[in-house]
């Protein structure tokens, strides 16, 4: 019995592995987002196997009906209407839910979205944070974005077209106006990479509106926006749960402009005062 997670193109229908097709053929069933989406690549590849609708308000009640078949020694195939399940999308509640009845989990390399959005932006890729999707409240989106602020590497954010402007305004208050680019309809006919700033994505959106699946990338900060005293709250918080200096001062010099040096004699200076 095994749960196996399967990538399936987030686009051009081609985009799936010969591997993937081999197991969704050979699975006793396939858990879908929506069944009716997976049907068309059923159909474009001659895959006759059963399918059972699996989404965000199904999920706790097909977890337990999945999982007992999967102790029974079925093998199934979990995917999501474009992607790989668990990012973004209905699969991680089966997935911890198998991995706690000892259900051996495989899952698959391939498709997302936000690899190929990041490497058009043009943006430094190393490091990054991939977010997915904003939460749907103000205050909660607001606070989120927050917390993010203070990340001096690039971002990246799935938007929903009918939010987008909302979401794009929010983004731009709170972090000012950053190079950005806005990725569309990755894989498909009219796919295209906007690469601009936060201020004029808006503008455009606003003006002109906007359709199809969205990935947005926000550049890192300059080094004018950085403030010095991100990184000492972050190393004093690190050092009171703690953490070694060595490890306090490796971690913030790989995710801050700053020197090596600076931080050692910032953090002698630090434990002095508190002694």
């Amino acid at each position: 019995m095994s749960l196996y997670v399967v990538p399936t193109p987030v686009g051009n229908l081609e985009d799936i592995t010969l591997r993937a097709i081999k197991v969704l053929r050979n699975a006793d069933i396939i858990a879908c987002e929506d069944t009716r989406k997976t049907a068309i690549l059923l159909q474009r590849y001659k895959i006759h196997v059963p399918t059972i609708s699996y989404y965000a308000h199904n999920e706790q009640k097909r977890t337990d009906q999945l999982v007992e078949r999967l102790k029974r020694g079925e093998n199934i195939a979990l995917v999501s209407d474009a992607g790989t399940p668990g990012i973004s999308d209905p699969g991680s509640v089966l997935i911890r839910a198998a991995i706690a009845c000892d259900v051996e989990i495989d899952v698959l390399p391939g498709a997302t979205a936000f690899v190929p959005a990041i490497i058009q932006s043009g943006f430094e890729t190393h490091p990054f944070t991939f977010y997915g999707f904003l939460p749907d409240k103000q205050g909660e989106r607001r606070a989120a974005l927050e917390s993010l602020k203070s990340h001096v590497y690039s971002l990246i954010f799935y938007l929903s077209p009918h939010k987008a402007k909302k979401h794009i305004a929010d983004i731009l208050q709170i972090f000012g106006n950053r190079p950005a680019a806005l990725v569309r309809e990755i894989s498909k006919i009219y796919q295209e990479a906007r690469r601009s700033t936060l201020e004029l994505l808006l503008r455009q959106i606003e003006e002109e509106g906007i359709r199809g699946e969205l990935v947005l990338v926000i550049d890192k900060p300059s080094l004018k926006e950085f403030d010095d005293d991100q990184w000492k709250k972050e190393a004093e918080n690190m050092l009171a749960d703690g953490m070694t200096q060595k490890e306090v001062v490796n971690f913030i010099i790989l995710h801050y402009p700053v020197a090596k040096n600076t931080v050692k004699e910032w953090i002698i200076r630090l434990r002095q005062k508190i002694d």
